[in-house]
Order: structure tokens, then C-alpha cells, then sequence
């Protein structure tokens, strides 16, 4: 499993700090010190997750994550910040963070939040393993393998996650889908932060999907969520 990881960090002693430490835990690392060298380096190497500051001269990095999304939907990224907001938070994950550290944090927590990632992105769950990619419902179509959501004719192109847990909710169409397993077959684990990040993903496909007035995603309290279609 290649471990190629940009480093982007305008505090030169904990970036060159956090890149030592990672190069010795066996990863490839690449140092850049504000938004502009961080977008100039994705764009000239190969890297398997981002680590970037929010706070940060020339570009900021939710600037710089929302940027790299364009060109990539699907790499990991783990922020780092001396902010502790609920707002901050919530503004990573609806950008696509994969994980949210608040300085001052230990070298083994963050590397601990990285294997992590990294066993979640690399790893293939049973649970959405299945020879189905083309799914009907309603007035929508879904393409699980090229991740667009079709709705009256209008093609939406949806990211890695939603797609994941559209598929997941349309191969269990009609059917609860638990909370944790949703959790653990997209995300690895089902802590708290993954939990919030599911909600926010949640959220983006009810409003994809409010098109179609008959779909509808329900929130079932204690189960997790159902795919359904109300003329059915």
C-alpha cells in the first residue's frame, strides 16, 4: 500500500516536526508551508491523503481543500486547527474532511487517525460488495460505478460517500439500515466525528433527491435510515 502524504502546514517546526515523525512511521512525506505551495505540490506529485492547516497565509486551507476537490473527489484529508468551533467543524466535513484534529494534539493520536483512514479507504466492506451497479427507483436512476444520481434527465455527479451510502441504502431499498453498519462499511468505524460526517452526507442526498417528491430518505430514531418510495 503506497503512504505518500502532502504535509501542509505554515508553522515551519510542526510541519518539519510532523514530517520527521511520519517519514519515521514509514510514510513518504512532503512539506509545503502555506495554500499556494500546498496546491502547487498536489499538483506536481502523487499522494495517497492530505494533511493541512486551516489557518494558513496566501490560502487558506478550506480554500485549498475546496480547490483539491475539484480536481479530486475521493483523496483523504485530515485538517488541523488551533479552533475548537462547532462551525469549523461542520464547515470541514461538508467541504469532504476525513478527519479533524485541534492542536495541540500527540503524534501518536494523529498517526492513529491516519492508519485509520487509511484501513477504511484501502479496505473493500461485504457489505457493498455486489454485482448490482444500475438501480431504478421513483424517477431517479443511480450508477453506482460511474457516481451519478440521475433525476428527470438531469445528471448529478455524487461523491465517493454519497455514493457509497446511496448504494448502501438502495440495495437495502424499503429496508432499515443501521447507524453502525452504515458506519463501519463506509467509514471504518462508528465514532462520534464519522457519525457527524454521515449526517452531513445524509443531508447532501435528501437534497439531491427532493426532486423526486415520492423518494425519500427516512431518519428511523434508534435503527438508522430507510430508502423509500411513498407511492409504493
Amino acid at each position: 500500500m503506497d503512504k505518500s502524504l502532502l504535509i501542509v502546514e505554515d508553522d515551519h517546526n510542526l510541519g518539519k516536526v510532523l514530517s520527521e515523525y511520519l517519514s519515521m512511521k514509514g510514510f513518504e512525506t512532503k512539506l509545503a508551508e502555506n495554500g499556494e505551495a500546498g496546491l502547487a505540490a498536489y499538483r506536481a506529485g502523487n499522494y495517497n491523503m492530505i494533511i493541512l492547516d486551516i489557518m494558513m497565509p496566501k490560502k487558506d486551507g478550506f480554500t485549498l481543500a475546496r480547490e483539491i476537490r475539484i480536481l479530486d473527489k475521493e483523496i483523504p484529508m485530515i485538517f488541523l486547527t488551533a479552533k475548537s468551533m462547532k462551525e469549523d467543524t461542520i464547515k470541514g466535513l461538508t467541504i469532504g474532511a476525513d478527519d479533524y484534529v485541534t492542536k495541540p494534539f500527540s503524534m501518536e493520536e494523529l498517526l492513529l487517525r491516519i492508519n485509520a483512514i487509511f484501513r477504511r479507504t484501502h479496505s473493500n466492506e461485504s457489505i457493498l460488495k455486489t454485482n448490482e451497479t444500475l438501480f431504478k427507483f421513483g424517477d431517479c436512476s443511480f450508477d453506482s460505478e460511474r457516481q451519478f444520481l440521475t433525476i428527470n434527465g438531469d445528471e448529478i455527479k455524487l461523491t465517493t460517500k454519497e455514493s457509497q451510502l446511496l448504494k448502501l441504502l438502495c440495495i437495502n431499498f424499503n429496508k432499515p439500515v443501521s447507524r453502525t453498519l452504515a458506519l463501519k462499511a463506509i467509514w471504518g468505524d462508528d465514532s462520534y466525528f464519522n457519525a457527524r460526517s454521515m449526517d452531513v452526507y445524509i443531508t447532501k442526498l435528501r437534497k439531491h433527491l427532493k426532486e423526486d417528491e415520492n423518494i425519500q430518505i427516512l431518519t428511523m430514531h434508534g435503527e438508522g435510515f430507510k430508502l423509500i418510495n411513498t407511492n409504493q
